[in-house]
């Protein structure tokens, strides 16, 4: 192929090719002509040839040795080669690269050009790849263009304005005066950047944000022309006069008017304007009600505007758009919690919702329903997310199952109402619910007394139904060993009554045993109820222990354990075994100095860190030895922590998607502390945790922790973790929720209860986890010294 072919041709001959190494051996050619070319003084041909190079590099292949010649073509005085030129410099130099620095001095002089067209291309390639350097060397020639005469060059020096705030924010100074005149302009291109000019002002600094809420009255001005004019073929997109534009101003009313109350108001009755007159049948108009909402939301707008605002979000629910209904969900997740009743009114349409093809949409619907539930509306939605749960994708019946049990825990009408909900999801869902689901649901048969009757005749029911789902099998189990003469006495007021043999018990237990479903945990609770029950009937005494003796070889460690043991109960201890087996005592609720089934004297235990879900980025792992000691808690202490794999003791998870939210032996709610000296124990990426004490008794100390975030993305799944010296028992107290938005909105609390009966000198560490913009992240922080304690107290 010629070198001289055109850029036509040398595209089709690429395209023509029919291989890939074909393909590269044209490109190759082609770039050594074009070198050849770019070594000749007197070229004619170098605009032609720069253009051919831009298109391999669009094909990702090499062209940086185009970038030399990029700089000479800038600096030439004719337009079609300074507009390669630049074209070049914005594909081919970056601020990394030594050579963007040549062609500073070339912008300078083109940004005084008598040609508008030549300042527009000087600052376009500024705003694109300008580095701090060339942006503090230049920044009082784009100054000086904010304040021209004309408007095509002041929209260009706008936005390279913006670029320059990004990469220098001291410079922003210097551009807030300009950028305040340029709102008295009447061409809408001018408008539009200096709106995102002064958006990009006041978001990072909080002294001109103050100075640009005087602003308030001409960005209302502007935006009542934009709603309230005619048609404007020059503006108008489907019946909306510049709806960029009108989004611009009404994000930046958003920044104004937040924790801000005499701007609120200056803007309360255009944003209701905005609400009722903008079509909403069209995709433009419904991006100008969507910003709406979120701007009335945000500032203090009057109650009446934010129901509004939500009803918007509701109309937004019955749109065909799938995208317009997940928006509005998102936007009805997070203000459920401070309009609560508002969001309510929708209720039906979001649970028509579940019903929905789309995934995340679905998704969506289910966390709005969990929120949405109340102690008077807890039969009715709960029927629908049991119906919901029974048809759902596989990958949403863990989050499923969660939420109701934690609306159960928290709303249930009676104890019956909330064993049958319990049980019901296990029958539905028993493979996906937590593991810390059995022994909760456990606790709650214990407490009710009046119910046992029935809840071990409904369990006994569901096992013969169904042995796949090794929640309920282990459940069931469980109240079979310990309520077993109830089952057999065959009477029941709460249900009807079934004429059960021993030998139809045993039968049940002993194919969950022999079942391949059946897990080792599962065939652990069988044999432990098959020898519970033989000291609760009379004639099968012998059956039991031959069934428990054939275990004594088995495969499974801790089964043949408990199998030998229980063998040695009959033959060495048979005196005791009535004892030994009598029914379990009512399990009370966890308290400061207690852990579920363990004594105070016990080393300190940890639970399984959460799971991260397939999909989300993972966190470095830290050496086998950190993570096993709670993050390495304490290292080199007197008081070193002893952890183990054993769920559900000393060391919480806080979160409200699981942990003590969901947890039936915890979870009580906290309670607002007294006043107490506050320290920042840890600042970092823009999450603050501090902490205040109160002590309860000379060896009782509750901690606060507070977290809070000031970053400008909202972060979810918060989650902290302690642990203390093995002598110190901890409790965990439910946090007040697992999301923190971001600047502050709203904060995260949680209390820690703490016992210190030897007087130890007090250690802690907090592991703090949380997502933020779909990545994970976690960091720990060691706790010396509490607030207003003496060392010797604590």
């Amino acid at each position: 192929m010629s070198p001289s072919v055109p850029l036509q041709e040398m595209i089709r001959a690429i395209r023509s090719a029919r291989t890939q190494c074909e393909e590269r051996g044209v490109i190759q050619r082609e770039c050594a002509a074009i070198r050849a070319q770019f070594r000749q003084v007197d070229n004619g041909a170098r605009s032609h040839n720069l253009a051919k190079l831009l298109y391999v590099h669009m094909l990702g292949y090499p062209a940086h040795f185009g970038q030399m010649e990029c700089v000479r073509m800038i600096a030439s005085p004719r337009y079609s080669e300074k507009r390669v030129g630049y074209l070049g410099a914005m594909m081919l130099l970056d601020e990394k690269q030594d050579a963007s620095l040549l062609i500073t001095n070339s912008i300078k002089n083109d940004l005084s050009h008598s040609n508008q067209y030549v300042q527009s291309l000087a600052l376009c390639t500024l705003a694109c790849m300008g580095s701090a350097e060339m942006c503090r060397d230049l920044a009082p020639e784009i100054d000086r263009l904010l304040r021209a005469s004309n408007s095509y060059i002041k929209k260009k020096a706008a936005l390279c304005a913006v670029h320059i705030v990004r990469k220098v924010q001291d410079l922003g100074e210097l551009f807030a005066p300009a950028a305040r005149s340029l709102l008295s302009e009447k061409n809408h291109g001018v408008l539009h950047g200096a709106v995102v000019l002064i958006t990009e002002l006041c978001e990072r600094n909080p002294e001109t944000l103050e100075r640009f809420r005087k602003t308030v009255p001409d960005l209302v001005q502007i935006m009542k022309g934009l709603v309230i004019s005619g048609y404007s073929p020059e503006h108008d997109v489907a019946g909306i006069s510049d709806p960029f534009l009108q989004v611009r101003i009404l994000r930046l009313l958003r920044i104004l008017g937040r924790n801000n109350e005499a701007a609120s108001d200056a803007m309360n009755d255009l944003l209701a304007q905005v609400a009722t007159n903008t079509d909403s049948t069209k995709t433009v108009g419904n991006a100008v009600l969507y910003e709406t909402v979120l701007t009335v939301l945000d500032i203090k707008s009057e109650s009446g505007l934010r129901v509004l605002a939500v009803n918007i979000l509701g109309r937004f629910l019955l749109n065909n758009d799938r995208n317009i209904r997940y928006i509005a969900m998102t936007s009805l997740q997070r203000i459920v919690g401070t309009d609560h009743n508002a969001v309510q009114r929708h209720r039906g349409t979001i649970v028509d919702c579940l019903k929905d093809q789309d995934a995340s949409v679905k998704r969506r619907a289910l966390e709005l329903s969990l929120a949405l539930v109340s102690a008077s509306n807890i039969r009715s939605m709960m029927k629908e997310l049991l119906l919901f749960l029974s048809s759902c994708p596989p990958e949403l019946r863990a989050q499923a199952a969660s939420g109701i049990f934690y609306a159960a825990e928290r709303y249930a009408p009676s104890q019956r109402w909330h064993i049958d909900t319990i049980l019901h999801v296990l029958t539905t869902a028993g493979g996906d619910v937590r593991d810390e689901t059995v022994p909760n649901l456990i606790q709650l048969i214990t407490n009710a007394s009046e119910l046992h009757c029935y809840t071990v005749h409904k369990l006994y029911r569901a096992l013969l139904n169904d042995i796949s789902q090794q929640s309920l099998v282990q459940v069931a189990c469980w109240c079979i060993g310990e309520y077993g003469d109830l089952l057999l006495r065959g009477e029941c007021q709460e249900t009807e009554p079934a004429q059960v043999t021993e030998d139809d018990v045993l039968d049940a237990l002993e194919t969950v045993l022999q079942s391949h479903m059946s897990s080792p945990a599962t065939r652990g609770f069988a044999l432990t109820a098959t020898m519970k029950l033989s000291t609760r009937i009379l004639d099968n005494v012998d059956r039991i222990r031959s069934i428990v003796s054939i275990y004594g070889s088995c495969i499974d460690v801790e089964l043949q354990q408990r199998a030998v043991e229980y063998n040695a109960l009959f033959r060495k201890y048979d005196h005791m075994r009535a004892a030994v087996l009598e029914r379990m005592p009512v399990i009370e609720k966890n308290s400061p100095g207690h852990t579920n089934g363990e004594s105070a004297g016990e080393p300190m235990k940890e639970i399984q860190p959460p799971k991260v879900k397939q999909g989300e980025p993972l966190l470095p792992q830290q050496p086998a030895n950190q993570v096993c000691d709670l993050l390495g808690l304490l290292g080199g202490s007197e008081e070193p922590l002893q952890p183990s794999p054993a769920p559900g003791l000393s060391l919480n998870t806080a979160s409200t998607a699981g942990g003590d939210l969901l947890d039936l032996l915890g979870g009580l709610e906290p309670t607002p502390p007294a006043p107490a000296p506050t320290v920042t124990v840890y600042e970092k990426d823009g999450v603050t945790l501090t902490l205040s004490c109160e002590k309860q008794s000379d060896s009782v100390l509750t901690v606060t922790l507070t977290a809070s975030n000031s970053t400008d993305s909202d972060m979810s799944s918060f989650t902290l973790q302690a642990a203390v010296p093995k002598s110190v028992q901890l409790h965990m107290k439910a946090p007040s929720g697992d999301f923190l938005p971001a600047r502050g909105a709203a904060k995260v609390t949680q209390m820690v209860v703490l016992n210190n009966p030897n007087k130890v000198n007090l250690k802690m560490r907090i592991r703090v986890s949380y997502t933020s913009q779909g990545s994970a992240f976690q960091d720990t922080v060691q706790i010396d010294s509490f607030p207003g304690l003496s060392a010797a107290g604590h």
